[in-house]
Parts: structure tokens; sequence; C-alpha cells
């Protein structure tokens, strides 16, 4: 599959009804349609190193553990402090609705989707390179939070299991593809030959 463009289906889904934590809709009041997204520019900086590459990420959320609740194939907590970040970039209109539920859920604004901006092809491969830490992290996350007490830590230790499975799998192959949207500005057509993630073409 190519790269798929989240963003024209999460600007036009900003205005209708967004999932919610109890598992209905809610729709925002007019002035806050729009305003989710990266209205500081440090953000980037601020963003957490276990972010998987792609526009969108978590930087300096708040903790109330709610992005799970409506998008909990790309929400995960950290085990610091509870703040989310982005495990999975969407890959079709539903994926991205959910996405934007959990940002919008979130009352510090601490969600950005500019990371189109900001990812070079050289930074894709470098967070790759070190994907070794995100995956003993998200590894230790699963062991420790499977058997946890509190029932909110051991459904979000399933989130560490699929980081470490996309990790192992599937995120290879999507980080090619967001390697040539990067470097071209458009999805790879079936059959074009895709940018190495590293020298041995891995």
């Amino acid at each position: 599959m190519s790269y798929w463009d989240p963003l024209p289906a999460v600007r036009a889904a900003e205005s209708g009804p967004l999932p919610a934590p109890d598992g209905g809709t809610w729709l925002p009041s007019a002035e806050f349609r729009g305003r989710w997204w990266n209205p500081r520019p440090d953000r980037w900086a601020e963003r957490d190193w276990r972010n998987v590459p792609g526009p969108f990420y978590g930087a300096g959320t708040d903790t109330c553990w709610m992005g799970r609740l409506i998008a909990p194939a790309h929400v995960l907590y950290d085990d610091e402090w509870g703040a989310e970040f982005v495990y999975r970039q969407p890959r079709d209109a539903a994926q991205a609705l959910a996405l934007l539920g959990a940002v919008a859920q979130d009352p510090m604004v601490g969600y950005a989707c500019d990371g189109d901006d900001h990812w070079t092809p050289e930074l894709v491969r470098d967070w790759w390179r070190e994907r070794g830490r995100v995956r003993e992290w998200a590894a230790a996350l699963d062991r420790t939070w499977s058997v946890s007490s509190r029932e909110e830590e051991r459904e979000a230790a399933g989130g560490g299991r699929e980081y470490v499975a996309y990790i192992d799998a599937a995120l290879a192959g999507d980080l090619r593809h967001y390697l040539f949207w990067l470097s071209e500005g458009r999805p790879a057509d079936p059959g074009e030959p895709l940018p190495a993630l590293s020298p041995r073409g891995a």
C-alpha cells in the first residue's frame, strides 16, 4: 500500500462530530475547531522520542489517559507521567477521525500535525537506526503493565505489544513509503522503487 496522506481527511473532519471517549460522538464549539493542531512553534522540539515518524506526534499532552479510549491503534502513554504519543500513523479516513477525536480531548493542546514540515529522510533514518531503544521500552511496558493491578495499565500494555509487533513487521515498509513521500511530495506508484532505510537496504 502506498503512503496515504491523512491531513485532508483530518481537516475535513474537524467541522463534524468527533468520536468521544464514551463511544458516542460530540460536536466541539465552532471556536475550537481547527485550533487543536500545533498552536505553539516549539511543539516539534518538545515531541516525545517514542513518536513514530509521520505527520502526527504528541508533545506535552495531558496525563488523563483519554487517547486510547478513542484511538487505541494510534495512541500510547509514557510510563513516566502518562503523557500521550503517536505510535502508529493513520492509514485511512476512519483512523484519521479516531486520532482527531483523541487529539480534541487534550486540554493541553499537546498534539501537532506538522511532522511533514520537520521530518527529513535523514531524520527518519536516524530514528529507524535507534528503533531498538523504542522497542525495548515498549516491550518493558508490556511486561510491567500487563500484570498491573490497574485495569487502565493492563489495557495500555496491549498498546506496548502492538508497538513491538509493528516495529518488527510493517513499520519498515511504512517508513520507506514515508521516505518517498518526503522526498517526492507524492505517494509512490505501484512497483516504483522505494528509498532504503539503511545503507544495506533494510
